[in-house]
């Protein structure tokens, strides 16, 4: 009974065009909307950053939901020297939906700003990955869904950019700017027919949350790429699926910004982050019954 309910609230996502895409695709949420849109009858652009995997990926989506892809292999870490090669793979390509997914934190842990081993190239790869990817990418591709009268825009925000929170200040700065970047655009562009959402999840299984087993809490990323594109022409403002709306509402009532900025409130995300390093530590003796692979826990383009 509820599955129908969900197939009867669903958005025909074909009529926006017949091309989706998704950047940060070979993993974690990018991929499993890739797969997703796929299910639903799109071909699908895959761009990331190993060529390998993004053509395992294509070839894994072609043989299971039959859909045409293409791959643009970039790191999008390097800034603007790679916008114009993407711009000539785009051409003449009928985009009915792209999906700015990808992104990065500024370190594996929660920490100070001035922390990082390298903050001088960490700040720059996070503010091109994050920030200057969306932008770019939306002004790519917008202009042809404005021409159609049509198109949907997808920006992966995140509920780290809802209240401010110490020991992730530039990664949920750049979220914050994806929030409002997408609302902007929103008004400036829904009357002209297209579409903009902007989705703040909190906690899925991938590789950047170092793949925690889902509960009532954490997500696969499948599940949570499901239930946010079934709000596609409900909500332009999304946290994606239920679970995360009401983490959403209880975090900001027990854990409000002022509390979160306050020195208390510091202390205990300090205590927090210390905890979290040493299970980690733990997790990574030789003998431990489960050990923690963190090698790609940063960045969801690989």
């Amino acid at each position: 009974m509820c599955l129908s309910r969900q197939e009867y609230w669903k958005t025909d996502l074909r009529r926006y065009g017949q091309w989706a895409v998704v950047t940060g695709a070979t993993s974690g949420i990018g991929r499993a909307y890739a797969d997703e849109l796929a299910k639903r009858g799109l071909d699908i652009i895959l761009v990331s950053r190993s060529e390998e995997k993004l053509k395992t990926v294509a070839l894994e989506i072609e043989m299971l939901y039959g859909r045409q892809t293409r791959v643009i292999q970039t790191d999008f870490t390097e800034g603007p020297v790679i916008y114009p090669a993407i711009t000539e793979k785009l051409h003449n390509l009928d985009i009915g939906i792209l999906v700015n997914n990808v992104g990065m934190n500024y370190a594996e842990t929660l920490m100070n700003f001035l922390d990082n081993p390298n903050p001088e190239q960490r700040i720059t790869e996070v503010i091109n990955c994050n920030i200057l990817s969306v932008t770019q990418m939306t002004r790519l591709i917008l202009p042809q869904m404005v021409e159609r009268g049509k198109g949907l825009i997808i920006n992966m925000s995140s509920e780290a950019a809802s209240q401010p929170q110490p020991m992730l200040s530039l990664y949920s700065a750049t979220k914050i700017f994806v929030t409002h970047f997408s609302r902007c655009l929103t008004s400036e562009y829904g009357p002209l027919g297209v579409t903009v959402q902007c989705v703040a999840p909190f906690i899925v299984s991938t590789n950047m949350t170092n793949n925690p087993g889902p509960n009532g809490i954490i997500m696969r990323a499948s599940d949570f790429a499901r239930a946010a594109l079934n709000t596609v022409g409900h909500s332009d403002f999304t946290s994606g699926c239920f679970s995360h709306a009401l983490q959403h509402v209880a975090l900001t009532i027990f854990f409000p910004g002022w509390f979160r900025l306050s020195s208390f409130g510091v202390r205990l995300t300090e205590k927090f982050a210390s905890t979290q390093q040493k299970r980690e530590i733990m997790a990574m003796q030789p003998g431990a019954l489960n050990e923690t692979d963190t090698s790609n826990s940063t960045m969801q383009n690989k």
